[in-house]
This record gives C-alpha cells, structure tokens and sequence, in this order.
C-alpha cells in the first residue's frame, strides 16, 4: 500500500467497502483481521456508535494490513477526529462544502454521499470525481446509476444503502461503478459471538463478485 492514498484507490482494492457498526472496542482487532483474511482491507468505520473512534484506533494500531476509513462522517470536526485517531479515509452519507474543504485541507481522501445530480455537481466543484451514492436503492439504484453515465461519464461510483450480496453483481457491472459499500459483511450477530470464521469468508465471498 503506498503512503499517499486517493479515493480511487479505496474505491478500487476490491468489490465491496463493508460498512461496519460497532459497539464494542473489544470487537475491533478481530474484527479488522478477519475481514483482512478475506481479503477486504479498506474498512469503514462508522461514527455512529460512541466508541467508533477508539475502534479505529485500534485497528490502526494493531492490523498494519488493515486500511481504516471513517464512515459518518458529517462535519470538518468529524473529519479532524477521524485523521487522529488513525483513519485514512472518509466517507460521507451527504455533501458540504465544509466537510469536502476540511478533507482537502487534512489530505484524507473523502468518498462524498450523493443522491442527486445537483450534489453531484457541488462535489465535483470542489474536485470530488469518486462518490458514494447513497442511499443507492432507495434513491434509482442501477436505473440512476444508468441515467448518470451520460451527464456525469467522468465519475465514478460506490453504490451504498440497500446494497447486498444478491443485488452487488447489477451494480458492479456498470460502467460508472467502480464498488459497492454493504453492512452484510459484518453482520451484528456474527460480531456479538465472534465468529470470525463466517465473517472471513463473507468478505472471500465478496472479493469474488469483482471476478
């Protein structure tokens, strides 16, 4: 992995970013090292839980081949905690001008939300070419992505929001996609008994579909 890292380059190590809650610190190393035996090395970490944060942390401090990101993220505020806690990504569930300025300004590559094609437009004034679109299914799925290649043919996408494992292939397939972002990676039972084991190979299953 080189040191200078670029949303692309997230978007592009394999098929699926899995979009993980946790709630438990304890869970994090484990977690990170199963979904690295699988092969998925970019982990999003959501802010959504109080100890998302010191997850982080800890996957950067003990899974070298681990890359975390910090999904969730909503302000220039969360981006600053996220780079200091060790995340060498951002993802974002929208888009603001402030979050996208506070990302250039810390050098962390930011995948902004977007659902719209006047979002789409705001992020790219602001020189974001790679964006999460979300929420993917609920906002036109492939038929938006489709519509999308005409206007907006110099981006590229990673559908996330109602992704899974049965609908990842429709999307993959298109051109203006280069991965999808899905929770089913890590499922919240397999994380409460630490099953590692089945986690791993969800993430195996998923570096397939790209195949």
């Amino acid at each position: 992995m080189a040191v200078t890292l670029t949303a692309r380059d997230v978007m592009a190590d394999a098929a699926v970013i899995p979009v993980i809650v946790l709630t438990d610190v304890a869970h994090a190393v484990p977690l990170a090292r199963a979904l690295v035996a699988g092969g998925i090395r970019m982990l999003e970490v959501t802010l959504r839980t109080p100890v998302a944060l010191a997850c982080i942390e800890a996957i950067a401090r003990e899974v070298p081949d681990a890359v975390p990101g910090a999904g969730t993220v909503r302000s220039a505020a969360d981006a600053q905690a996220s780079i200091m806690a060790g995340a060498r990504f951002a993802v974002s569930p929208g888009y603001t001008h402030a979050v996208g300025k506070a990302c250039h300004e810390l050098e962390l590559p930011l995948l902004p939300g977007v659902a719209t094609g006047g979002e789409i437009m705001a992020a790219q004034e602001d020189g974001y070419m790679a964006l999460k679109f979300f929420p993917a299914m609920q906002a036109g799925g492939a038929a938006m992505l489709k519509a999308w290649q005409g206007p907006f043919g110099d981006v590229v996408f990673c559908p996330t929001g109602g992704v899974t494992a049965a609908n990842a292939h429709e999307l993959l397939a298109l051109s203006n996609v280069a991965c999808v972002g899905g929770s089913w990676l890590t499922p919240a039972d397999a994380i409460a008994r630490g099953d590692w084991a089945r986690i791993t190979q969800l993430a195996r299953e998923a570096v397939a579909l790209r195949s």
